[in-house]
């Protein structure tokens, strides 16, 4: 039974300024929206494309906010730019042509890897660091771990967000707010870029899109709010618990 009418455009808006939190925190927002679209009665594929649709404005509001940690990442920025927006349109072309069901299957154990990674971060940056040294350089890995995150991220937005700042820190060597920032912003850019092959493809639910859209991009700037005053051990393991939290729902559906 569906959730339509003004229950139903409540129920979106609500999901809307979590989502918006959760992403600018950690990522995961998908798993918010994704349901309570499905609720309103719309199709798994529509209630994925108008999910991502909306959810541009929540990267960007969680961007805005973060601007004071993006100073000094111009270089990092346009440099992995390409690979997230290429990334961003591979993803959006393989939803449209392929069933999501072989992709979801796969999804939340992606994201446990991810949760795996970030709950170990300490630990293997320490090994790396003594491998190479602590530098900022962008080496092959961070692009392709850029592209291939483009690619699932857009494909299907759960997940994105853990596992880009899972694997930042392994591969960056900076303060886990600046990453996190960084992880925000590449983000919107492959959501920016999966949003136009979508919106080329007319099976965007705009009603339900504009209030996501509204609602998640003041979540987002208040989630950075609260982002800040976290430690970064606290914020890596809130991090860690939502990423398991979206596997479980992942797991549940299939």
């Amino acid at each position: 039974m569906s959730v339509d009418g003004l229950a139903g455009d409540l129920l979106v808006a609500g999901a809307g300024l979590v989502a918006g939190a959760v992403n600018a925190l950690a990522g995961g927002g998908t798993l918010i929206t994704f349901p309570a679209l499905l609720a309103t009665g719309q199709s798994a594929l529509s209630a994925n494309i108008t999910s991502t649709v909306a959810l541009v404005w929540g990267w960007a509001g969680g961007s805005v906010a973060y601007r004071r940690e993006l100073s000094g990442q111009g270089n990092r920025v346009a440099r992995l730019a390409i690979p997230a927006v290429a990334g961003g349109i591979g993803g959006a072309l393989l939803l449209l042509n392929t069933p999501a069901s072989s992709f979801r299957v796969v999804v939340p154990y992606l994201v446990l890897l991810a949760c795996g990674l970030l709950a170990a971060q300490p630990y293997l940056a320490r090994v790396i660091s003594r491998r190479r040294g602590a530098h900022d350089h962008l080496t092959p890995d961070v692009y392709v771990v850029v592209l291939i995150g483009g690619i699932s991220g857009s494909y299907f937005g759960a997940g994105l967000g853990v596992a880009l700042l899972a694997l930042f820190g392994l591969l960056l060597v900076d303060d886990l707010q600046r990453i996190n920032a960084l992880k925000g912003l590449l983000g919107l850019f492959v959501n920016v870029a999966g949003v136009a092959i979508f919106v080329a493809s007319g099976r965007v639910a705009w009603l339900h899109a504009v209030i996501l859209a509204t609602a998640a991009y003041i979540g987002a700037v208040f989630g950075v709010r609260f982002a800040r005053r976290l430690s970064p051990d606290l914020l890596r393991y809130t991090v860690v618990a939502l990423g398991v939290v979206v596997a479980g729902f992942l797991l549940a559906r299939q």
